[in-house]
């Protein structure tokens, strides 16, 4: 097989159900080869990618991706509306550690002649306005994807999501609603826990799990998101405790290297740090690592104790 002949496909931009392919003169047997070679990604039955394209998105932009060539290839008799963790990728919210199954919502008397072993179909009834369009996609709102997803994950995964979504301005409320129309469904219990400990001040993933690590120490709950003067103008910590002036912070990459040059935001993060410790400020940094320390709940009660001693 020439490889080269299929260049217009290795260079397309989209996903192409199997049927597409044929229309365009690809067989099936050639379809498993391209696979083969490297030059299609088989994404889900009848459903593949161009190898180059694919390998340039992010995995969050993959993820979308896929449920989009999911929406484009299913045969689902029913209208698909995407769910769970499904939706809360379309809806852009923020997942830890998620297997990249696709979740659907469909009425109880609904059905799908679609046979796709990594499609899970869950049953219930979906009010008005517990649906959305983002990106062409049919998906639950935020409140419903939130709740949804709380059920189905572990506390600190469903934590992770909850806190993104209102931190991106989902009211507590809207949560609390979804979940009154819930109850007594499977995960119900853990998802009101996450509802009412969720905060809308965590502004990634690092500083929910840091925010839940501290919340179980037997030492006053720090400030989050704590403002501070300081001859450079204002610092805002991640977290902190203001009597004490000790401040924990969470370092992870995105806060580096996403948003400025590199260099200057070293530089200034530098010269504030260099300001809090002038008036007598002590830190405690995390990384993603720690988070799954026990040693660092002990290194944590550590310092607050000797801040502690030290102030008295």
């Amino acid at each position: 097989m020439d490889v080269n002949a299929y260049s217009w496909l290795s260079a397309s931009a989209r996903s192409w159900r199997t049927r597409e392919l044929e229309q365009m003169g690809v067989s099936r047997r050639t379809i498993t080869q391209l696979v083969e070679r490297g030059v299609l990604v088989r994404l889900q039955v009848n459903a593949y990618a161009p190898a180059r394209y694919w390998k340039s998105l992010s995995e969050a932009e993959q993820a979308r991706f896929r449920l989009a060539a999911h929406s484009r290839a299913s045969y689902a008799l029913t209208p698909t509306v995407y769910s769970h963790t499904s939706a809360a990728r379309i809806h852009r919210l923020s997942l830890w550690d998620v297997d990249d199954r696709i979740h659907v919502t469909q009425p109880s008397s609904g059905s799908s002649r679609e046979h796709n072993v990594d499609v899970v179909r869950h049953r219930g009834k979906l009010l008005a306005g517990e649906l959305a369009m983002v990106d062409g996609l049919q998906v639950t709102s935020l409140a419903r994807t939130v709740v949804d997803s709380a059920r189905l994950l572990s506390y600190r995964q469903g934590l992770i999501t909850a806190d993104h979504a209102l931190h991106l301005g989902v009211q507590r409320a809207e949560l609390r609603d979804v979940l009154q129309r819930q109850a007594g469904y499977k995960g119900v219990q853990i998802a009101r826990q996450v509802v009412e400990n969720a905060s809308a001040l965590s502004e990634s993933p690092g500083e929910s799990l840091t925010a839940h690590l501290v919340a179980g120490m037997p030492i006053p709950q720090p400030e989050q998101q704590l403002v501070v003067h300081t001859r450079f103008g204002e610092h805002r910590l991640d977290f902190g405790w203001r009597e004490q002036k000790l401040a924990l912070e969470f370092d992870g990459k995105t806060k580096y290297f996403d948003y400025a040059p590199t260099p200057e935001v070293l530089f200034q993060e530098r010269r504030r740090e260099k300001a809090l410790m002038e008036q007598d400020w002590a830190f405690i940094r995390l990384e993603w690592g720690d988070l799954f320390l026990e040693a660092t709940r002990a290194r944590i009660l550590e310092a607050w104790w000797n801040r502690t001693t030290s102030a008295a």
